[in-house]
């Protein structure tokens, strides 16, 4: 295989993991699904879903953890078996999920394929495509990759609304869950079989190398990720710059659907292009200014955000337009976790057992978002007002950006 023929494959798995990660957006379409279900359980309709209120985010609740401690299991599969037969496990688990939701209103059901099917799945895939694309380029180009294969998942938003709210308005809920069933599953395997490792001696190839750049190549066992100080931090600064985000990201989105009205789907649009073009910013800027300058820029920006966000709450301005911005911006500095988080895993830590590696400091994006967003819904709870949300944001923010600053980390890589 050529150079030319090397880097036309690299963007053939690139795009194809983007396409993928795409259709793993059907996590973030439970809001639709939620909304539908609340209806069916207040119109007192025999035979429909029996759920209590209080529950109806137990699905989602459950995938999100199940997501992210699978990325464990499934990063070290991958790792073993190569990312196409992972990819395509899973496909099977996606659809089969979604296949059970179509035939069932029950609550465990629900829980069984929206919750643990669904967040397997979703796992199995989202650890296969990064690792497989980021393989084939320079170290230099690391974060961009990454940044532009997990960019689909927060474009999904962008299809995935409006397209279930018409299914389910024309077909009814079940009949919508029949047809993603088919269509993940068929979108899932054929993109799959355009996604690969590259040759076993690749990444020694010298023409492969980039000159100018001297990289620090470590390859750690899990074992001996976890036995590193260094990644106690890393791990605590990604459950702070993931669980903020996410935890003044749902409700201040709904302000902004609510003041927007009938325009709220335009709302949804840019805030969704905001948190993809983080992820892709984020990527890029970690490979031209190093992982530690990049997180410490964004950590401050997001401080700001939460700043300036405490300030509205205090005086009591809820315009939409200013809310909109002020999500987006919220929205793209939480994507940046999303692609700096494994380049810096790559980094310190190699490509050998990335799955694995990458997965248990995954498992920092689901505890912090569960976390941080139940203690703001508590904190609103008690005070009614999202004033008190911020102030947490803002002393956890402080926190993380002084662990940065104590990170021992050169331009370009970490030093243990």
């Amino acid at each position: 295989m050529n150079e030319k023929q090397i880097k036309h494959k690299g963007w053939l798995v690139t795009i194809s993991g983007f396409i993928i990660s795409i259709s793993l957006g059907i996590l973030y379409s439970w809001s639709i699904f939620k909304t539908e279900i609340e209806q069916k359980i207040k119109s007192g309709i025999p035979n429909t879903f029996d759920w209590s209120l209080s529950s109806l985010n137990d699905p989602y609740s459950v995938s999100v953890l199940v997501f992210s401690f699978s990325m464990i299991i499934t990063g070290k599969i991958q790792d073993k078996i190569g990312p196409r037969i992972a990819i395509i496990i899973g496909g099977f688990f996606i659809s089969l999920g979604l296949f059970l939701l179509s035939q069932s209103t029950d609550y465990i059901i629900w829980v069984l394929g929206f919750g643990i099917m669904l967040g397997i799945g979703v796992a199995f895939c989202y650890a296969s495509i990064t690792p497989a694309a980021i393989k084939w380029f320079s170290p230099e180009k690391t974060g961009l990759i990454a940044g532009i294969i997990v960019s689909g998942l927060a474009l999904s938003s962008v299809y995935i609304a409006p397209l279930s709210t018409y299914l389910i308005g024309k077909f009814g809920i079940h009949s919508t869950m029949l047809y993603y069933s088919i269509a993940f599953f068929l979108v899932i395997v054929i993109f799959s079989f355009f996604i690969s490792n590259p040759p076993p001696n690749y990444l020694v190839t010298p023409s492969h190398q980039n000159k100018k750049l001297k990289y620090k190549q470590t390859e750690k066992s899990p074992l001996d990720f976890l036995k590193t100080g260094m990644f106690y931090k890393i791990w605590f600064i990604y459950f702070i710059g993931a669980g903020v985000g996410l935890m003044v990201f749902s409700f201040i989105n709904d302000l902004v659907k609510t003041g927007l009205q009938e325009l709220a789907f335009w709302g949804v649009i840019i805030i969704a292009l905001g948190n993809a073009s983080g992820r892709i910013v984020g990527g890029a800027l970690s490979d031209k200014l190093g992982s530690k300058k990049t997180l410490l820029i964004m950590f401050i920006f997001q401080l700001i955000l939460m700043i300036i966000s405490t300030l509205i709450t205090i005086i009591n301005h809820y315009h939409p337009a200013t809310l909109l911005i002020l999500s987006t911006l919220i929205g793209f500095a939480y994507g940046t976790n999303l692609a700096i988080f494994p380049h810096i895993t790559k980094e310190l830590y190699g490509l050998k057992n990335f799955g694995v590696n990458y997965g248990i400091m995954f498992v920092a994006w689901g505890l912090g978002g569960s976390l941080l967003s139940r203690i703001s819904q508590m904190l609103y709870s008690n005070t009614n007002s999202f004033s008190s949300s911020f102030i947490t944001a803002i002393f956890l923010l402080l926190i993380g950006i002084y662990l940065i600053l104590k990170l021992k980390m050169s331009n370009r890589n970490m030093q243990l």
